[in-house]
Order: structure tokens, then C-alpha cells, then sequence
């Protein structure tokens, strides 16, 4: 399925930029990498993933059929000599960096293995490219939870970072270490950047912890789904939005513009920012069934009560904006999931969705 020329470029993503490039992506086989991965080939580059096995079972990787569409190297980035190594032979042009543990929750239950992958696994991708003449441009990915959250407001990206659990706080030392790093060895050579989104939804995701998995195991599983905050707000936005930022903002460091060696936002319109049990019953009557909620038992860790970025600059300077309404969000979504478990091609549905949103 071909993407028309227009319609990527009114998206700020021009195709042939990419077109033969190749890009390493670290979390290739997780909910938010299988999704680039599969755009990006979609474009014409030569994609190589860099990653452990899926995170979940079923997994969007494995319901899309990537193993036989890319090479992916199984390993992990706290392993700096096999990172290395794979720069090394891969030769990319553009290193897309989303291997993550993504989990508010498992950060509570595994700080130690949280902060090694998010704050020395960036690290070791930006030692990994350092000195390699191939690389022009890399994209850490981050989170909106890197900020300090002191003031109930969207949050530009100068903002104090910081955090109240381990996750958010790793996600806040990746953006300092990339800063420091940044300044200390990459004023020539590639140009990085980081990307800052949070609370992305859409098909083929299966986390454990996460609200819309949550939901479809509820729904599809006949169990009760239990909300910890059903009050909380939450800037929801589908994954194509943020990816398409990534991808606008991988093009121009790969062109050269050292203006984007900066933090950016990506996060959708404040009228997207809606709470968690209004985002279940727009779900819920998607997917066309029934679901028994509960309120949790009051044990869970703590959690913001509300997120909210501010992607004025982007806007301003990427020409990068969400374009989706709540209301195609739940659909892409809801939909997705239908057909996955009707037994449809949701590698044909994937597609359409990227055709669709192109548009």
C-alpha cells in the first residue's frame, strides 16, 4: 500500500527521505517500536531492530508478521559491547530509541532493573553512536511522566524534571544524561534529540498495567477490570500521532538542522485530555461489549492525577500537531481489537490505519 506524497507531507514527513535510509529501532518488539518499524518499512527504509524477545503474549510484533519483514537483533541495550557491535555492521543512518521498561507500576516492583534500562540503556545508545560516522541523527524516546508535575498545567519542555516513582524519574535522568551527553560529545556529528509523549494508545497493545489492554482482557476475557483512578486525566492520543512526531523530527536532524538537538513535546489538543473511566466507556462501546468495573482496593502506588504537555513548540517549529479527535482515536483503536480477535488480516487492517491517518 503506497502513501500518497501530499498527504505524508502535510504530516511534515517527506517519503523520500527515507526511502533506502537505514534506521536501527531499539524496542522494535514492543507496542510503540512495532508500529514505527512497520511505517518505516512501509516508507521504504531498511529497518534493523535492536531488542529482547516481545514484552507480551499476544504481541503486535508477532500479529503483524515483522520477524519476516526486518532483521532484529535479539539483545539488550544495558549491553553496551553487543550495542556496539550491532552499530558497528548495521551501519544506520538513524538510530530510533524506544527500548523502555514502560511500566509505572513495575517500576515500583523493579526500580533498580527500571533505571538501568531507562537512564544506562540511553546512555549506552548514545556511547554506541558516538564515533560512528554513519549515524546523522538519533530520537531518544522518553515520557510526559519526566516532569516534576508541581503545577497542575501543561508542561513545556522547560519545565523542572524529576518524579514520584521510579519509572518517572528514570525517564527524567535519560532526558539530563542525553543533555549532558549531548553538550559533551556530540557538538559535531549526530545530532540528538529527545521526544517526550505519554499515555499512547491504539491496536496491539497487551502491557500489563495499562488501561486499554486492560480493558480488552476485561471485555474479551469476561473478567472484571479494575480501575485505580478512574478520575485520573490523561492527555490519550493515538500512537500514530506521537510516531509521526519522531519521524518529523528524525528527518531534520538527519538533514542536518542542529536546531532540533533539543527536548520536544508531542502530546495531543487539552480537549483530548479526558478522564480514565470516560475513556472506558468510549472503549467499551466500541469494541460493542459488556464489562463489569470495579474500583481498586485503595492499594495501588501512587499515581499524577493529571498529565498534560504543551506542544506549542513543536507546532511552531517542527509544523507538527495532533490531528485526530477523541472520537477517531477510541475508533482506531476499538476497531483494531475487533478484528484481531474476529480472527481478521490486522496486517492489512495496520496498514489501512497508517493509510488512513496519512490522510
Amino acid at each position: 500500500m503506497e502513501f500518497g506524497r501530499r498527504t505524508l507531507e502535510a504530516l511534515g514527513v517527506t517519503a523520500s527521505a527515507w526511502r533506502s535510509q537505514t534506521v536501527l529501532v531499539t524496542g522494535n518488539t514492543g507496542f510503540k517500536g512495532a508500529w514505527l518499524s512497520l511505517w518505516l518499512l512501509q516508507l521504504g527504509a531498511k529497518v534493523v531492530g535492536y531488542s529482547l524477545p516481545p514484552p507480551t503474549k499476544p504481541s503486535l510484533f508477532e500479529a503483524l508478521g515483522l520477524h519476516g519483514l526486518m532483521e532484529t537483533i535479539d539483545a539488550d541495550v544495558r549491553d553496551l559491547a553487543t550495542l556496539r557491535a550491532a552499530v558497528r555492521r548495521v551501519r544506520p543512518a538513524v538510530v530510533m530509541h524506544l527500548a523502555a521498561q514502560a511500566l509505572v507500576r513495575a517500576g515500583y516492583e523493579d526500580p533498580s532493573g527500571t533505571y538501568a534500562t531507562n537512564l544506562l540503556g540511553t546512555v549506552n545508545v548514545l556511547e554506541a553512536v558516538r564515533g560512528a560516522e554513519s549515524v546523522k541523527a538519533v530520537i531518544a524516546v522518553t515520557s510526559d511522566k519526566c516532569y516534576r508535575n508541581e503545577v497542575p498545567r501543561p508542561h513545556p519542555e522547560g519545565d523542572p524534571l524529576g518524579g514520584n516513582d521510579p519509572y518517572s524519574d528514570s525517564k527524567a535522568c535519560a532526558e539530563l544524561a542525553v543533555a549532558c551527553l549531548r553538550r559533551a560529545f556530540f557538538s559535531d556529528g549526530a545530532i540528538v534529540a529527545t521526544a517526550r509523549a505519554g499515555n499512547v494508545i491504539g491496536g496491539g497493545d497487551w502491557a500489563d498495567d495499562r488501561i486499554v489492554p486492560d480493558i480488552v482482557r476485561a471485555c474479551y476475557g469476561s473478567q472484571t477490570l479494575r480501575l485505580r483512578y478512574p478520575d485520573a486525566v490523561r492527555p490519550w492520543q493515538h500512537v500514530l500521532e506521537p510516531l509521526a512526531g519522531y519521524l518529523v523530527l528524525a528527518e531534520r536532524a538527519s538533514g542536518g538542522d542542529r536546531s532540533v538537538a533539543q527536548a520536544w513535546n508531542f502530546g495531543p489538543a487539552p480537549s483530548r485530555n479526558v478522564r480514565v473511566r470516560d475513556l472506558v466507556d468510549a472503549v467499551v462501546s466500541r469494541l460493542g461489549t459488556e464489562v463489569a468495573i470495579e474500583r481498586d482496593d485503595g492499594s495501588a502506588p501512587h499515581e499524577a492525577a493529571a498529565l498534560a504537555l504543551d506542544s506549542a513548540k513543536a507546532e511552531r517549529e517542527l509544523g507538527w500537531r495532533a490531528t485526530l479527535g477523541f472520537d477517531d482515536v477510541v475508533n482506531y483503536t476499538g476497531d483494531w481489537y475487533r478484528a484481531y480477535y474476529a480472527g481478521e488480516d490486522v496486517h492489512r487492517l495496520t496498514l489501512a490505519q497508517l493509510a488512513n491517518f496519512s490522510r
